[in-house]
């Protein structure tokens, strides 16, 4: 079989750095030396090719590079679109899995192998898991210029399990010359970090963050042969901010390898730089806010106790401009308008930072990564990522800082419309709320309009270009103006010192906004999974009251279209469909027969809790309880899916009995 010239060529890298990998070439002299000492006779001059390749498969040396280049083919080639290259795949001796990538020999690449964790004393007390035991798992999710990865998950132990490699890609069009090979210089300049993120999930699927961190990655650049070995210390996360975690070895490697590599020095230098840099700019925008807050409580004292919100702290407990913690996200073809943007961030969960003891709320504001890795956060992660998306939209979007009811610190999103509209959206539900402004000058007998939202007072709204404060004489949210053009009502910060901290790439401080990922959950499968296991619920709750249980499929079959048209009135606040639903249950149902129906809505998959959550609801149980003539019960389940593997689970308990 003949290969063509690129083909070839290219396997020819491959086993180079194959055996470069092995240092098949240090074993060989060393095989060599002990064989010219050992079996050469005093009166022989030199040893046969023969000799040497006896002496070598005596020592093992053959057989251990055929088992590492054990390349394999596949029965079908399959050509990806994103790649003028065939897969080719090859077998790594510390793994039992093929693995099987896609590399363009004419892009660089930095392949990151995570080998393995250590000194995580939490779990020092962890007992090994059985096979096939449900046990506690640690998974790494890492981004790096616009590509996201996640590892396999690993059982949560004192010393996790982590083998994985990530294949990162160095050079991306963004640059501008996409089609050139980045050389050392180039890679220096680059000075996006790899951020990785440490999630553990519990027996019941319960999302934790471990850690946060922000790997530097460019010292491969000063290392022999564009290799280096990293010892990363992950510290926790919140109030545990200074408390190390663990412990994670890792090793960077970069494809192909450097023709020329940096001096250590010059790379030391450049990053001390940036840091510099990035501190100075730092500094002045701290000076600056310092002189903007003076001014701005010049102009009314009681300013000091509004909710004026310049700086809010990470998950790593850095102090951040709020205004970096919003950009512009574009989702790509994974969300098709507003509002379906504004309902895939309400079924995001919804937990407040955790706080160690009393003492009211934990202020913890995630970067995007850590926020959707973990599927769920707090009123201002969710008012962050809707702002980004409605930017992305063409919107004119903010975050907006005030309180709610009963003076609970809350934020929201508002818009503004072209013809002056004010929309607020509240990411935590999805609704949407018309402001309509209460003139306080008016008659006391003049019919003012009640507003529908919750919100009371409000501070200050910012985005990625704009922060202003409320200095109008109240902050009460129903008599608010926001004409935010006028600077006697809204005192603005410079745009321009906003911009020299928050702009993408102003500062190496600042975290890049990773993509949106499409969801991995097949929607029909784990509706059926869910029904399945609710049905079974039911049963045995009804058996121990000592009831027989009866299921009636076409029923639950026919609860179908309620369950969608509740969900598309969720995303568009438009109701459809519901006459041919009770036209379809009343043909259904026989004469002298009562139905009884009970939807309920969850975002998240756990058939058990969402049944104990269901028999707390008076209504809910009198169905599921049901007692009479003739009881048949229905149950259906529909699991609508979002990004990032976020959904919304449909449940409607339903039964009909004689009357």
């Amino acid at each position: 079989m003949s290969l063509p010239p690129e083909k070839a060529s290219e396997l020819k890298q491959l086993i180079h750095q194959q055996l470069s990998k092995m240092d098949v070439h240090g074993r060989i002299r060393e095989i060599l030396a002990e064989t010219i000492r050992e079996e050469l006779a005093p009166d022989q001059q030199q040893l046969s090719t023969d000799d040497l390749i006896k002496a070598l498969r005596r020592r093992g040396i053959i057989d251990d590079v055929m088992k590492e280049l054990n390349f394999v083919t596949d029965s079908v080639d399959q050509e990806l679109p994103s790649s003028p290259k065939q897969p080719v795949c090859f077998t790594d001796k510390q793994s039992t899995l093929l693995k099987k990538t896609n590399i363009d020999p004419t892009r660089r690449y930095l392949y990151l192998q995570v080998l393995g964790g250590k000194a995580f004393l939490e779990h020092l007390q962890e007992p090994e898991p059985l096979p096939g035991q449900v046990c506690s798992t640690f998974t790494l999710c890492l981004h790096f210029r616009n590509q996201r990865f996640r590892s396999k998950p690993v059982p949560c132990a004192c010393e996790p399990d982590f083998h994985d490699g990530f294949l990162l890609e160095v050079h991306r069009e963004s640059l501008g010359d996409g089609t050139r090979m980045a050389d050392s210089t180039t890679m220096l300049s680059i000075s996006d970090p790899i951020h990785m993120v440490l999630i553990k999930t519990d027996i019941f699927g319960e999302t934790t963050l471990v850690a946060s961190y922000f790997l530097e990655w460019r010292s491969v650049l000063g290392s022999e042969n564009g290799v280096t070995n990293l010892t990363v210390e992950l510290m926790g996360v919140g109030t545990e901010s200074k408390v190390a975690v663990g412990i994670l070895n890792i090793k960077l490697e970069m494809y192909p390898a450097l023709n020329q590599t940096l001096s250590q020095e010059v790379v030391n230098t450049q990053l001390a730089l940036e840091r510099q840099k990035t501190a100075e700019k730092e500094r002045l925008f701290l000076v600056y806010a310092k002189q903007w807050w003076r001014e701005y409580l010049q102009i009314r004292p009681s300013h000091s106790s509004r909710l004026v919100k310049i700086f809010a702290q990470d998950e790593n407990g850095i102090n951040r401009p709020v205004c970096s913690y919003v950009k512009p996200l574009r989702a790509g073809r994974l969300l098709d308008t507003p509002r379906q943007a504004a309902r895939f961030v309400n079924v995001l969960g919804y937990e407040r930072a955790p706080v160690i003891g009393g003492g009211g709320k934990q202020e913890q504001w995630c970067t995007l990564l850590a926020f959707l890795c973990r599927n769920k956060g707090d009123c201002e992660d969710h008012a962050n990522l809707l702002c980004s998306l409605l930017l992305g939209y063409g919107l004119e979007a903010f975050v907006c800082v005030g309180t709610k009811a009963k003076g609970v610190p809350h934020a929201w999103v508002m818009t503004c419309g072209t013809d002056g509209t004010i929309t607020f959206w509240e990411s935590l539900t999805g609704h949407r709320y018309i402001h309509k402004s209460t003139n306080p000058d008016e008659s006391p007998v003049a019919e003012q309009p009640k507003p529908l939202y919750p919100y009371r007072t409000i501070g200050c709204v910012f985005n990625h270009q704009m922060f202003l404060g409320n200095c109008q004489p109240s902050d009460s949210v129903e008599i608010c103006i926001f004409d935010l053009n006028d600077e006697s009502k809204w005192k603005p910060m410079s745009e321009e010192a906003i911009k020299s901290v928050c702009a993408p790439g102003a500062t190496t401080s600042l975290p890049p906004f990773p993509p949106l990922c499409a969801s991995t959950i097949d929607a029909s499968v784990t509706s059926n999974e869910i029904e399945m296991q609710l049905r079974l619920l039911v049963s045995e709750h009804r058996k121990d009251l000592g009831l027989t249980t009866v299921w009636e499929d076409q029923l639950s079959y026919l609860l179908s279209p309620a369950l969608a048209s509740y969900e598309f009135e969720r995303t568009t606040s438009i109701s459809a469909g519901n006459e041919e639903f009770q036209d379809a249950i009343r043909r259904a149902v026989p004469d002298g027969h009562t139905f009884k129906g009970f939807p309920i809505h969850f975002v998240y998959r756990n058939a058990r809790r969402a049944f104990a959550t269901c028999l707390r609801s008076p209504f809910c149980e009198e169905i599921i309880c049901c007692r009479g003539d003739q009881v048949r019960l229905a149950v259906r389940v529909r699991v609508f899916t979002y990004p990032e593997s976020a959904c919304a689970v449909w449940i409607m308990f339903a039964c009909e009995c004689a009357s």
